[in-house]
């Protein structure tokens, strides 16, 4: 492993075993996150990793070497933040997945767990952010009292200072603990914050800025973060005023607004700089992702050099190096820094290469479409072709490396990904084009692809697979009811599958997205739950469904799949149904395995095609 300036980590390898097929390998070869720090104790970081098998959190001392695996549960654990001072970890601890839980705090080192926020009922978690002085900052969820946020000191009973039906979020901390800003949709629209700071008690209104009002535009805004540095009143905020996300600073004290005028096409992203003295810029365009440093003396902006692909994540280091996560389709991702070299490279097997991707550029009905295509090298079509969806639907594909897709190349498919209309990366009125019409419009799009891929003699048209998870199973569902003639199969992973029992039964934050997506409740605009529910177009399915659903997930339950299932069984139509112990998905490497291994032995049993599993 190489180590950049400091002692070399050591993690569990996995065991490449013999005759283990390529496709394995890519979910069970160990990975790394991209390493949190804490901000007054550099060396001491976080991340996740999967090397036990499970995604679990890892303590890294980067001034010893020493690597500790911090959180040890059936299911997985994901969510971890390290205090300032780097002295304690605050993961979340839900039940088997369903994402309803509360904080534990357990130190850097090692030791007992225990409640970080004693006298906090569960909840689903709605921010954290950790002070100096060992305040902290916690919002919650639920479905009966909205979104609360409440001040914790050790040895007090927490104080509520916000709550609001409407969901909302802790942004962040001031560096001297002074201020809160919270993001919030008092207004009503879910899909575009409004910001407010206040003291740290909660009285004392600050500033508030909301770019929802005084148009006929309904504009977002978003923190980033507060600058690094005592009494020093700055905001970080990303804004959509000019069609895209990109960075502004804010002094909530005198209300200035600096804009930053970063002259770059795509969504800006932005961090300070520990010192302050720049901001890290992340530049997503066209389904890549590169960085920049922003100097805000000189507003010079200066490229960093990253390899072509997808920066997923980046840091910058107090000694102005840079961290990033970066893979491509073809490569698997890595832990780079500016310094030269690899940060994190656990031992053990090394997932196998994919195949590059092919960007095409379709002519949709709301503009062009960007699609990401791959197939074995110097293979010809007609081929079986995987249409595979991603989620969100606020969420993109990228040139980044995935196992799922890499899979289906490997048994000789091609893989497309549609990047339709509610996809980030391609402006404001991409995204936001989903209102009222929610999954029709995306599946124009996605029509309008598989045309092309069928004209250009990509794509075999009696061998066309619609698949996806979340978002994506839901269009898949929606898709094989609405475009029947169109798909010879249908997989959906943790799909909505009857709109008017999910909005019913999921957590309260997707409630209010539904809302703002569909324009009001099931019960105020009936017409469009139903025009938008798979369930209503369940009858008219001719191709043979395969569905994935966990039995605790919060975000697309098991009721209302359970809806749908009943009717495709009610008709005596081609399904199977896969149901697992756990929520929205599963951080469990072999049942990852599991969930592909069945979604390709069912494609092969109906359509012929990959039958040799590995």
């Amino acid at each position: 492993m190489t180590q950049i300036n400091d002692s070399t980590p050591e993690l569990p390898g996995t065991p490449e075993l013999p005759g283990m097929a390529d496709w394995e390998k890519r979910f069970r070869a160990p990975r790394v996150s991209l390493p949190d720090w804490a901000e007054d104790a550099p060396h001491r970081s976080l991340f996740v990793s999967n090397a036990t098998g499970t995604y679990e959190l890892y303590a890294w001392d980067r001034a010893t070497g020493e690597q500790r695996q911090a959180t040890d549960r059936p299911n997985g654990t994901t969510d971890g933040v390290l205090s300032p001072d780097g002295s304690s970890i605050w993961w979340f601890s839900d039940s088997d997945g369903d994402e309803f839980g509360v904080w534990m705090r357990q130190p850097f080192g090692g030791g007992e767990d225990e409640p970080a926020a004693p006298g906090l009922e569960p909840s689903y978690p709605a921010g954290l952010a950790i002070g100096r002085d060992g305040t902290a900052v916690v919002g919650r969820s639920t479905d009966e009292g909205g979104t609360t946020i409440h001040v914790v000191r050790t040895g007090a009973e927490p104080v509520e200072i916000y709550r609001h039906r409407e969901s909302a979020g802790v942004g962040d901390l001031s560096h001297d603990g002074i201020l809160i800003a919270i993001e919030h949709t008092e207004h009503g629209d879910a899909m575009h914050s409004a910001l407010r700071v206040v003291g740290v008690g909660g009285s004392s209104l600050v500033a508030e800025l909301d770019d929802t009002k005084g148009g006929t535009e309904e504009l977002g805004l978003e923190v980033l973060g507060f600058a690094p540095v005592d009494g020093d009143t700055r905001l970080l905020i990303g804004h959509q005023r000019r069609g895209r996300w990109e960075p502004m600073i804010w002094d909530v004290a005198s209300g200035e607004e600096t804009d930053l005028a970063i002259d770059l096409p795509g969504d800006v992203n932005a961090e300070w700089y520990p010192d302050g003295s720049g901001l890290l810029v992340a530049h997503s365009f066209e389904a890549r992702g590169e960085l920049w440093r922003y100097d805000l003396a000189t507003r010079a902006l200066v490229r960093i050099e990253t390899p072509t692909g997808s920066v997923s994540g980046a840091t910058a280091r107090p000694d102005g190096e840079v961290e990033y996560l970066w893979s491509s389709a073809a490569l698997p991702p890595q832990v780079r820094s500016t310094a030269g070299g690899v940060v994190l490279d656990p031992p053990g097997m090394k997932a196998p290469e994919s195949v590059p991707v092919e960007d095409v550029w379709v002519e949709g009905p709301g503009g062009r479409i960007h699609a990401l295509v791959q197939k074995r090298a110097g293979v010809t079509g007609p081929l079986p072709t995987v249409f595979e969806i991603h989620g969100g639907p606020t969420w993109h594909d990228s040139d980044a490396f995935a196992a799922g897709p890499a899979a289906w190349i490997d048994h000789g498919y091609a893989v497309v990904r549609v990047n339709y209309r509610g996809s980030t990366g391609y402006g404001r009125e991409w995204t936001d084009a989903l209102k009222h019409r929610v999954g029709l419009i995306e599946l124009e799009d996605i029509a309008a692809v598989r045309e092309w891929a069928v004209g250009s003699g990509l794509a075999d048209p009696e061998k066309l697979i619609l698949a996806g998870g979340s978002w994506g199973g839901y269009l898949t569902l929606l898709g094989l009811g609405t475009q029947p003639e169109a798909w010879a199969l249908g997989l959906a992973a943790v799909p909505v599958a009857d709109y008017i029992t999910a909005y019913h039964d999921e957590m309260e934050a997707l409630k209010a997205m539904d809302r703002t997506l569909l324009g009001g409740t099931p019960e105020e605009v009936p017409d469009r739950y139903e025009a938008s529910s798979p369930l209503t177009y369940v009858d008219a399915v001719r191709a043979p469904v395969y569905i994935s659903a966990g039995v605790n997930d919060p975000r697309c339950p098991i009721r209302q799949v359970e809806n749908y299932v009943e009717r495709l069984a009610a008709r005596g139509a081609v399904h199977e149904v896969y149901r697992y112990d756990a929520g929205h998905g599963s951080l469990v490497v072999e049942e990852r395995i599991k969930q592909v291994r069945l979604e390709i032995a069912f494609a092969a049993e109906h359509l012929g095609q990959g039958a040799d599993l590995g």
